[in-house]
């Protein structure tokens, strides 16, 4: 029997984010070293679990599979799921019933976190600057709501989007007042509940931050140079965009979104990696919101980070494990 920590990188899941997590598990396997880990993706799709290097069904009573007549079960499980069953904090239940450590925020944070509105509500009475917004329900839209005073209150530019989504499916940027029906419904096709938030004129930006060795660390700052009008699904994984890291901007406003940052993961009372995005206008970082499982490609934000840290990236999923780890322990 090896001695190697096993490790289920958990890939797929049941959202339109579904192919980004592909990449992001893939990369995983690539870089998490072989000489300390047996690791293999475990692909999450509705009921239907599976190792894609076996094709083996998982057996749900201990999340294990059969490999070489003997049983193949997760030591620790990687977080490469972005949206459901993962990061709005279904599945980790799921693991702490198993005593299966897991490299993310537990379920209850990660549904916080998955709601853009709650999570503003929670921050907000920490102080963190962000935008306006109105929360809508489409069960409540349907009875009937007055569009022009949201429009009174957020203004012209606004943003509208899922309020539980990410990669930015289903956000549209409506400047005229004739097109903000249009992009409520659309954003409705993507959950039942959507957020309408008032533009920030400023520029865009993303910090990562994790725990190693028990300790925070704060990650390089990067600015995001989008060719679109905002930093949408294109621009993330397409190459729509310019990434600059570390940022080009002021010893004091680095350590401005860094500290923030801090606060933030700290006030969530986050696990894991996570990366925090900001609108800074004037000299002020405003949040746009909370990931807490980021893209891991290899041109996603917080590798880029990691490298300009000073890690590999192999160095980099090797602390997430170690820590998932220890953090069981603890």
């Amino acid at each position: 029997m090896s001695n190697k920590i096993k490790v289920a990188i958990l890939s797929g899941g049941d959202s339109e984010e579904r192919v980004v997590s592909e990449k992001s598990a893939s990369v995983v396997l690539k870089y998490l070293p072989e000489d300390k880990y047996d690791a293999r993706i475990i692909d999450i799709l509705g009921a239907k679990w599976t190792d894609l290097i076996t094709g083996a069904a998982i057996d749900k009573n201990d999340f294990s599979f059969n490999l070489h007549d003997e049983p193949w079960k997760a030591d620790v499980v990687f977080c490469a799921i972005h949206g459901a069953p993962m990061e709005n904090g279904v599945i980790q239940g799921y693991f702490d019933i198993l005593d299966i450590p897991y490299t993310c925020c537990d379920g209850f944070v990660s549904a916080l976190t998955m709601s853009k509105y709650l999570t503003k509500q929670v921050l907000k009475d920490r102080g963190v600057p962000m935008a306006k917004e109105v929360f809508l329900n489409k069960k409540e839209y349907e009875k009937g709501i007055d569009l022009t005073k949201i429009i009174e209150k957020l203004q012209l530019p606004l943003f509208v989007k899922p309020n539980a989504h990410g990669s930015s499916f289903g956000v549209r940027k409506v400047k005229r007042p004739e097109d903000l029906t249009s992009a409520i419904d659309y954003a409705f096709q993507f959950d039942d509940n959507i957020l309408l938030e008032a533009f920030m004129d400023g520029r865009e930006f993303g910090n990562g931050v994790m725990r190693v060795k028990g300790e925070i660390v704060v990650l390089p700052v990067t600015e995001i140079i989008p060719e679109n009008e905002f930093f949408d699904f294109e621009a993330k994984y397409e190459g729509a965009s310019l990434e600059v890291t570390p940022a080009e901007i002021s010893p004091e406003l680095t350590k401005q979104a860094q500290e923030l940052t801090s606060k933030i993961y700290t006030a969530l009372d986050c696990k894991g990696f996570v990366r925090v995005d900001y609108i800074l206008i004037g000299e002020t970082f405003h949040l746009i919101e909370a990931n807490t499982v980021p893209g891991l490609s290899e041109a996603s934000i917080i590798p880029q980070q990691a490298v300009a840290y000073g890690w590999t990236l192999a160095q980099f999923f090797d602390y997430a494990v170690a820590e998932a780890l220890a953090e069981k322990l603890r």
